[in-house]
């Protein structure tokens, strides 16, 4: 018996984990994925938004306002790459100006600092590369970008730290209600738990549906990406946001917080909760729509293109709260964008509650800090060469594109809830992001949690299941 089972290890579970380890609770976290940031969280935007789109008066307009308050402390905190470079939502026509100060309004309403920039010229010094027939901006200078990876592996690790038990690999199918709480029933066995969090993303309503009469219904929804290679971040300074329809925040062209250019995402929805190939289509409109806002983009430097899903909930809004027909059960279901810019607040919000119904008291030794992964290409010549005299791994390079020693991999291996697979080395340290996207790193990084984990080469995955690298050695079938 545990005092708090969360279900899901994605953003806003990790941020539920960490927020709880502040006090003195048992909790788990149980993950159907081999890592945490294995799912919706691992394929994002990674803006923190100002919270000027959100619903007035909404749960969704609150947590996102005081969620990107939260973020640059917080990422001094968790040591993770986070730049306030501001956005702005173009208006490509005189007649669409009436919607911008729709979106002005619902901003001021929100708390938010916007202005309205109609000055063609203050607007092309301000981004150079602007797309020509944009005759008005809204400025919001709050947003920000931030490592969508680092932001869930940092909470995560950081209630490793705090006492938070991991259990991966462990995919729920079912819940019994018991006379202190819920049994909860997985492919690795039965657990006990007086408190459900129920953050399983785009399975969310599958999980609240099993225990409540009240059904929820949330719609797969398809983003397809391009990213460029490092360097094209510079082609804007801000992130550039289409106006926003019934689909979102459409198609924005943003610099991310390591120097790419992302462009994305379309929105698709789909029933199928695990469809996340690219197509053509996608891709195309995309590719489109981002130079209706932004010119020149250069495209010749586009090294992978991706798809993500959004959890979005039929009212599009945030469903954080007990479950009324199942007492104990506690849903953070409906976590969209701007989810990512949330997950502190929502983190916060689901502990509070939790604090009052158990009652809960402060753990006098909870650590917020945590020291992240020594970058070693980013130290000066002095520093860098005492670091490898020190600890010689951090001389030698892997990863030729991003520049990633074996030092660095091997810190991700060791660390809290360390990574087993390839992906999980690459969203913990980079390696295999860059232009060859993992061609030549690979094989180094596969020896490597072979030797450090224990793993035989053969069972080693790209990213968990049955995504086995190697299938067999030549020698064997000789």
């Amino acid at each position: 018996m545990v005092d708090v089972i969360i279900i899901g290890a994605g953003v806003s579970g990790s941020a539920c984990a960490r927020e709880l380890s502040r006090y003195n609770v048992n909790v788990c976290v149980l993950e159907k994925g081999e890592d945490v940031c294995y799912a919706t969280s691992k394929a994002n935007s990674g803006i923190a938004h100002a919270g000027y789109d959100a619903k007035v008066g909404s749960l969704m307009a609150k947590l996102n306002v005081e969620g990107n308050k939260m973020m640059p402390e917080l990422s001094k905190e968790l040591d993770i790459p986070f730049i306030q470079n501001g956005s702005f939502v173009v208006c490509n026509n005189q007649e669409d100006l009436d919607t911008l100060k729709t979106l002005y309004d619902k901003g001021v309403a929100n708390g938010v600092d916007v202005e309205i920039i109609t000055d063609r010229n203050r607007i092309v010094e301000m981004e150079p590369n602007i797309a020509d027939n944009v005759v008005a901006v809204l400025y919001a200078p709050a947003t920000g970008v931030v490592c969508p990876f680092t932001l869930n592996i940092a909470m995560a690790e950081n209630a490793a730290m705090n006492g938070v038990d991991f259990k991966f690999n462990t995919e729920v199918v079912g819940f019994e209600k018991t006379d202190n709480g819920w049994k909860v029933l997985t492919n690795n066995g039965e657990f006990e738990t007086k408190y459900i969090v129920n953050a399983a993303g785009v399975y969310a309503d599958v999980l609240h549906n099993m225990v409540s009469e009240n059904k929820i219904h949330i719609t797969a929804r398809r983003g397809d990406y391009c990213l460029l290679d490092k360097g094209t971040g510079k082609h804007v300074n801000r992130t550039i946001f289409a106006l926003p329809s019934k689909f979102g925040k459409g198609i924005l062209v943003t610099p991310t917080a390591h120097g790419n250019l992302l462009l994305g995402p379309t929105a698709v929805d789909i029933e199928d909760k695990e469809a996340t190939a690219t197509t053509s289509e996608g891709l195309n409109e995309l590719i489109a729509k981002a130079g209706l806002n932004v010119k020149d983009i250069p495209l010749r430097k586009v090294i992978t293109s991706f798809a993500g899903l959004r959890a979005h909930e039929d009212n599009h809004e945030f469903i954080i709260k007990e479950v009324e027909d199942a007492k104990g059960f506690i849903d953070c279901a409906g976590i969209e964008s701007p989810g990512l810019t949330s997950s502190p607040a929502i983190g916060k919000m689901v502990a509070g509650i939790l604090k009052e119904k158990l009652g809960l008291e402060p753990n006098p030794n909870f650590n917020g800090k945590r020291e992240g992964i020594i970058a070693s290409n980013e130290l000066d010549f002095n520093s860098r060469q005492e670091l490898i005299k020190n600890k010689p791994a951090y001389g030698n390079i892997v990863c030729r594109c991003e520049m990633i020693s074996e030092g660095e991999i091997l810190d991700a291996i060791h660390r809290p809830l360390g990574a087993k697979s390839l992906d999980g080395v690459k969203r913990r340290t980079r390696a295999g992001m860059g232009r060859c996207q993992s061609g030549f790193c690979s094989p180094r990084t596969i020896d490597l949690i072979n030797k450090e984990c224990k793993i035989a080469m053969d069972e080693i995955t790209k990213s968990g299941g049955k995504s086995q690298i190697i299938v067999g050695t030549n020698k064997d079938s000789l």
